[in-house]
């Protein structure tokens, strides 16, 4: 089974595996249809994403069709289009039994602690497919970094009105930017982009951008924030530099919410945070209910996928592009990998 293998930093290679077993009961043996290029692949691909270790088969933004389900699964059927939560956890740590399985205590992550779906078949838990009976394999690809920015801003939870920052304009900054939006916060997005930020007036509706390079940051977000500095921080970068900047970006009472991260200390002036009382949250992957939300609301027309996806590839010609795909250069905002059609 032709199989995309992530042998160290810089090398992808063509690869055969196994076809997967029948699946078990609570299972569900699903094709791989699209698989979205995320930034956790692409700091991998370059060595430098935390918890990760080589070989590994890269690839957890997934849109499937089930081809068989084991015995107790209930709400799948053959032919069903799913897609896939790909955080694997326990059930029974105090995190699970709290009600946040994003961040269990034994957590695995398809693509990053296990392999992916970078191949054509998987067996996975029928408890982590949402099927939809009308979204396309690119749409259900790209619920899962949507979900990431739908968590962050729960985390966040900004009020009507509220001054927000998003900090990057990737695609997991898209997603916050989305439902920062959607809650009818002001936002302000910030970026070192120019193409990035002019997508986000464009396409997303953003009316205040700000270039990340000016000299006085704080100074700028005042006069976009009629005086006043934003009242929650979102960072998207995961940037060492931006998230320790971050810190003097919020305004007095204010909150920040690292959703991007990287492998290393973070430090910060004590008497900055403490002078502001800030609150400083980690967003890491998203609740199942945000997967069945958003869902529902692309469905509905509420959310358009259609812009983001800028590259495509099928997946036996991907080895040769994954390393221009790493390169912020060629401006890649989204690759999508077609494993079957």
């Amino acid at each position: 089974m032709e199989t995309l293998i992530l042998e160290k930093p810089g090398r992808l290679l063509a690869g055969d595996r196994a076809e997967p077993a029948a699946p078990g009961a609570g299972e569900a043996l699903v094709r791989i249809h699209r698989v979205g290029v995320c930034g956790t692949d692409l700091h991998a691909f370059h060595g430098r994403q935390p918890f990760f270790a080589f070989p590994r088969v890269l690839g957890h933004e997934l849109g499937v069709e089930v081809l068989q389900v084991g015995d107790g699964v209930e709400h799948l059927k053959p032919g069903d289009c799913c897609c896939v939560e790909p955080y694997l956890n326990c059930g029974t740590c105090i995190a699970c039994r709290n009600g946040k399985p994003n961040c269990c205590e034994a957590i695995s992550v398809l693509g990053v602690h296990q392999d992916g779906g970078m191949t054509r078949k998987l067996v996975l838990p029928a408890r982590k497919l949402h099927p939809s009976a009308s979204l396309s394999h690119d749409q259900l690809a790209l619920i899962e970094p949507l979900a990431i920015g739908c968590h962050a801003v729960a985390r966040g939870n900004p009020r009507a009105g509220e001054t927000v920052l998003v900090i990057g304009a990737g695609p997991i900054g898209m997603a916050v930017i989305q439902f920062a939006l959607e809650r009818e916060t002001r936002v302000i997005v910030m970026d070192i982009n120019d193409e990035r930020l002019d997508f986000c007036r464009r396409q997303l509706g953003v009316q205040l951008t700000l270039r990340a390079d000016v000299e006085d940051l704080p100074g700028e977000l005042r006069k976009l924030g009629d005086g006043d500095l934003p009242t929650a921080v979102f960072d998207a970068t995961g940037s060492p530099a931006a998230m320790h900047k971050s810190f003097e970006l919020p305004a007095h009472g204010g909150r920040i919410v690292f959703v991007g991260l990287f492998q290393g200390q973070l430090s910060f002036e004590d008497p900055l945070f403490h002078r502001r009382e800030l609150t400083i949250m980690g967003s890491r992957n998203a609740l199942p209910a945000d997967f069945t939300r958003i869902i529902r609301l692309i469905e509905e027309g509420r959310i358009d996928t259609n812009p983001w996806i800028t590259h495509r590839a099928p997946l036996a010609e991907v080895p040769g592009v994954f390393g221009d795909w790493a390169n912020p250069a060629t401006g890649v905002r989204k690759a999508m990998i077609h494993v079957a059609d």
